[in-house]
């Protein structure tokens, strides 16, 4: 039965069959794994933070090392969390206009959509791999580590956010729904 408060796309997307290709069920995985590394990396920033003010107020000495990895965790967490959005469809968006729109119109702008977004992750794919390239010899202060490991996350979010766009497209063109990596 089918509720007349309901637009008939949103309809459609209830009663929609999954998406069930090859790519849906690598990146399903992929971007479940990559919200637990989210949510992990969050709850150890916390960590982290605590331990610095609790050093500095506490015993009077503060870690130098705490506030730069502090920095690099949130580039990892908040990009590959990102990119978890776009196949999850997190992210911000104008459905109020494609509501309006019809059904083989909204289609072929969802799909345009999906393209720009993929070709947003490709320059985060290649301007990171620019940038990282630029500062390999060069080492975080007060951690040793390399300073190209603030552009892994940029990269690694940049393929995720090709491939999960990738999926979206295919699953439009099939008349499929990609189902969130929660469910």
């Amino acid at each position: 039965m089918t509720d007349p408060h309901v637009a008939d796309h949103e309809q459609e997307a209830v009663t929609g069959r999954p998406s069930t290709g090859l790519l849906s069920r690598i990146n399903a995985p992929i971007a479940r794994l990559g919200m637990y590394l989210s949510v992990t990396g969050l709850l150890v920033i916390v960590t982290i933070v605590f331990y610095q003010v609790f050093g500095r107020y506490v015993l009077n000495s503060s870690p130098t090392w705490t506030e730069n990895l502090a920095l690099v965790l949130i580039l990892y967490v908040t990009l590959i969390g990102a990119a978890v959005g776009v196949r999850d469809a997190g992210h911000i968006g104008m459905d109020s206009l494609l509501v309006m729109l019809p059904d083989h119109l909204r289609e072929k702008i969802e799909i345009v959509i999906h393209i720009l977004v993929a070709i947003f992750g490709v320059a985060m794919v290649y301007n990171g791999w620019i940038l990282g390239a630029s500062v390999g010899t060069v080492h975080i202060p007060n951690l040793g580590l390399p300073e190209v490991i603030r552009y892994v996350p940029l990269i690694a979010s940049g393929i995720m956010i090709v491939s999960f766009s990738i999926e979206h497209i295919i699953a439009l063109l099939r008349g499929e729904e990609v189902v969130p990596s929660w469910n």
